[in-house]
């Protein structure tokens, strides 16, 4: 178990359906990270932005992005994450890729599509959630509109679904970020665990506007960074002697109602 985990969060403009140039403006904010971080979060569907053309952007498993993942997670020595448009099994996905620094990686694929785009239309929905392990740490990577569905989100303390840190990699618009920051702390508090929020900023090509509002929060869904704005990246440590300390003093998971989950 590695006490304290060095978590960087990427905020920045895309490119509209141009995965080139976002994979570079990726790779300048990134570099300066090599050796000084364990987890890189980069915000959804970073190498294009948040399109319905999945037709036009989509690249298949392995395809060139997940290989740059691969190659930025090796040299930057760090897991890097985010999601991307992939065809897989005849079927779109807004698929969440977590790249270890050896290559080998997981992948969630969202499970609510945000249906006021239609994007329930074009990509499949997914029905497994990820836990992953880092250096000890259990973390829960979930994709934007997830968000919204607490029961989806919530933390099994005790049981093989638990974990530290939840994780929403997100294209959340501005004109929404008030439930943005209100649920990303409900989130944390509910499920006494970190909670993460890596948006985009800028805007798209649909003339929707990105406020970013990255953030941090911990167990008590208190911020450990201000909200970031405009392209930046910041580096913050999660502390798990605080949250175990935590979690023992006031152990409301031991309340929490059971309940399956049926597709």
């Amino acid at each position: 178990m590695k006490s304290q985990l060095n978590v960087s969060l990427v905020q920045s403009d895309l490119t509209w359906h141009d995965a080139a140039e976002n994979r570079r403006t990726f790779d300048r904010l990134m570099q300066p990270l090599a050796g000084q971080t364990d987890l890189i979060i980069l915000p959804e569907m970073f190498s294009t932005g948040f399109t319905m053309d999945a037709e036009a952007v989509a690249e298949p498993e392995n395809g060139p992005t997940t290989d740059w993942l691969r190659n930025a997670a090796g040299m930057l020595n760090a897991v890097v994450t985010g999601s991307i448009v992939t065809r897989a099994r005849g079927k779109f996905w807004n698929r969440l890729i977590w790249m270890r620094p050896d290559g080998s990686f997981e992948f969630y694929d969202k499970r609510h599509l945000f249906r006021m785009a239609g994007e329930h239309e074009h990509y499949a929905e997914g029905d497994r959630k990820l836990i992953v392990d880092l250096f000890g740490w259990k973390i829960c990577p979930l994709i934007c509109y997830d968000l919204r569905f607490p029961v989806w989100s919530r933390n099994r303390l005790g049981s093989e679904g638990a974990y530290d840190a939840l994780i929403y990699v997100a294209n959340w618009p501005e004109r929404r970020r008030y439930a943005w920051q209100t649920l990303l702390r409900a989130r944390a508090i509910e499920n006494v665990s970190y909670c993460i929020g890596v948006n985009r900023v800028g805007k798209d090509a649909k003339e929707i506007e990105y406020s970013g509002d990255s953030v941090v929060l911990d167990f008590m869904g208190q911020p450990l960074m201000p909200e970031l704005e405009g392209e930046a990246v910041r580096t913050i440590a999660l502390d798990y002697e605080a949250l175990s300390a935590f979690r023992k003093r006031f152990p409301a998971h031991m309340d929490a109602d059971s309940f399956e989950l049926r597709f």
